[in-house]
């Protein structure tokens, strides 16, 4: 019987072995399951700050069935521990505290570095306001000089006076620097010294002629002679009263038109005490300010006789100053000229104050070549063919002083208009 009928038990046995393989392995990630979300529930924050926060709080957990669905967890496994997951935390939260947060309402800037106050800005606007000043004065510092063309003065000093070419070149450099403004404190007092016929008159003839027509008006000009206007028959008050007359007008109406006037006074040498006083007057800082805006040029022949020493003196010199001489040492023939201005200075002064305030420009004898070219322009003028023989001969006919085997005319070219005349 027991060979014949098969046994039941291996049947039976068969699907208990099956439902063992496969509830193992279910129970197995169940468990891996559960571990997780321990591990995870670790490392969560708890959910309130306070003490008693987490008393009589269900502890969140997971089912063997469900899942944590309700954890906001990362989506990835580390094996960590507790600590180095807190500090982790707390670092990124530090890192996060320096970021600044703005409002989406307002305007967002960015943080200044440095602070800049408006003295800053009030000084780099003042800077500018004064360098648009200085460049507006420079402008009309040229503006003003251009008015009177200075340098068309100087070239028609430099071709009419012969022999004097350093009085005239500081005689153009005073008065550029003088008309380079409008307004000035005190005028412009020049005074020309030297002997007869060295070409003073003429200096002042060319000024005259040179303002009247860069002036556009005669009236600013005043020309004053001292034997034609106050002769010895006149009375030395009545000179004076029209003398202050005549300037008073002209510099009212210089002030009015804004422009500087120019007043040549010849044959100074021969004004009464009162006349030179009255001139006196003029530069006195009390006298309104018309009289100061004003060029004032005296012809005198006083010194004469103390600039004739002089140049015979230093013929031997090769000086600057003499009308032929090399350019050899400049330095001495500066210490020269300022040495005789200083004597003239000191001369003049002894007479009366109104040289101590004055610009004394000296003017030295004219030499033999001078003469002759005084003689051509003087043909020239006259109709007659500037022929250098003739002048020659005609210069031989005046006085000279010889020194040094140099020749200085005695009267210069004052006679040289009658020698043509007779031609």
């Amino acid at each position: 019987m027991d060979r014949g009928q098969p046994s039941l038990e291996p049947a039976a046995a068969a699907p208990q072995a099956s439902s063992r393989c496969v509830i193992a392995p279910v129970r197995a990630v169940l468990r891996l399951r559960r571990r997780v979300c321990v591990l995870r529930q670790r490392r969560l924050p708890p959910p309130s700050t306070g003490p008693d926060a987490g008393i009589g709080a269900p502890r969140l957990g997971c089912s063997s069935g469900a899942p944590c669905a309700n954890l906001e967890q990362p989506q990835f496994f580390t094996f960590d521990g507790p600590a180095e997951l807190s500090s982790r935390t707390a670092r990124k939260r530090r890192r996060r505290s320096r970021v600044v947060l703005y409002p989406e309402t307002s305007r967002k800037y960015r943080p200044r570095v440095e602070h800049r106050s408006r003295a800053q800005r009030c000084l780099l606007l003042l800077v500018a306001i004064v360098g648009f000043q200085v460049l507006n004065a420079i402008e009309n510092l040229d503006d003003n000089a251009q008015r009177y063309d200075l340098d068309g003065l100087e070239k028609a000093l430099q071709r009419n006076v012969f022999g004097q070419p350093a009085a005239v070149a500081r005689i153009v450099a005073l008065m550029r620097d003088y008309l380079a403004t409008h307004v000035h404190s005190r005028p412009l007092l020049l005074a020309l010294h030297g002997p007869s016929g060295v070409g003073k008159s003429h200096v002042g003839r060319l000024l005259a002629r040179h303002f009247r027509a860069v002036l556009e008006d005669s009236a600013l000009v005043l020309q004053y002679h001292t034997r034609h206007h106050c002769p010895e028959l006149h009375a030395p008050q009545d000179c004076r009263e029209e003398l202050a007359r005549r300037v008073a007008e002209v510099v009212a109406r210089a002030e009015a038109e804004e422009k500087t006037p120019l007043l040549v006074l010849d044959e100074v040498e021969l004004m009464p005490p009162t006349l030179l006083d009255e001139l006196h007057g003029f530069l006195q800082p009390q006298r309104s300010h018309h009289f100061h805006n004003a060029i004032y040029v005296l012809l005198s022949g006083a010194g004469g006789a103390e600039i004739t020493r002089f140049v015979l003196q230093n013929a031997s010199r090769a000086l600057s100053l003499c009308p032929d001489g090399a350019r050899e040492g400049q330095a001495a023939a500066t210490q020269a000229e300022e040495d005789l201005r200083a004597s003239l200075r000191a001369l003049l002064a002894r007479e009366h104050p109104l040289w101590q305030a004055a610009t004394i420009v000296p003017f030295l004898l004219l030499d033999k070549r001078d003469v002759v070219s005084c003689f051509r322009d003087e043909m020239a003028g006259e109709g007659f063919f500037p022929e250098q023989a003739r002048a020659e001969r005609l210069a031989t006919q005046l006085s000279y002083y010889r020194v040094a085997h140099r020749e200085f005319a005695v009267t210069g070219c004052k006679q040289v208009v009658a020698k043509v005349n007779l031609l």
